[in-house]
């Protein structure tokens, strides 16, 4: 089986990741903080900025195309609402390997659990983000 992907829907929620990381790493909101804890400053942050929001925008698309296939394969397995089963499959994507990968990756790098709760929660808030507008814009089919 191949899953459905709807690919406006996965475009969209790869666009929407950066959104609510220009949100949520603003100076006013979590930025100034998360600057402090990895060590960066203006000057640093200017820098070779252009490489990471590439990277970004291509891992963006590859999360939200894998969120998007496997949620498709959910609600094929478990039926009921696609909506509920792109919210349920983000989370539990979210916790099996990003947070558990990021805790081991973090626990070895020694930073401050401080940082890897807010890289976590940013995480979460994205693939929320992400499953709501593939849940609500399944493919055909679906």
């Amino acid at each position: 089986m191949v899953p459905a992907i709807n690919y406006w829907a996965v475009l969209i929620a790869t666009a929407s990741s950066m959104v609510v990381g220009s949100i949520w790493y603003a100076r006013g909101v979590f930025g100034a903080y998360w600057m402090r804890l990895v060590g960066h400053d203006e000057e640093s942050m200017r820098r070779g900025a252009a490489f990471p929001l590439i990277i970004t925008v291509v891992v963006s698309f590859i999360t939200a195309w894998v969120l998007a296939g496997a949620t498709d394969i959910s609600f094929h397995f478990y039926g009921g609402s696609f909506f509920w089963n792109a919210v349920l499959t983000a989370g539990v994507l979210w916790a099996g390997f990003t947070a558990a990968r990021m805790v081991t990756h973090d626990a070895f790098d020694r930073r401050p659990s401080s940082l890897t709760v807010l890289n976590l929660a940013h995480e979460l808030v994205t693939v929320v983000v992400m499953a709501i507008i593939i849940g609500v814009w399944p493919p055909a089919g679906a």
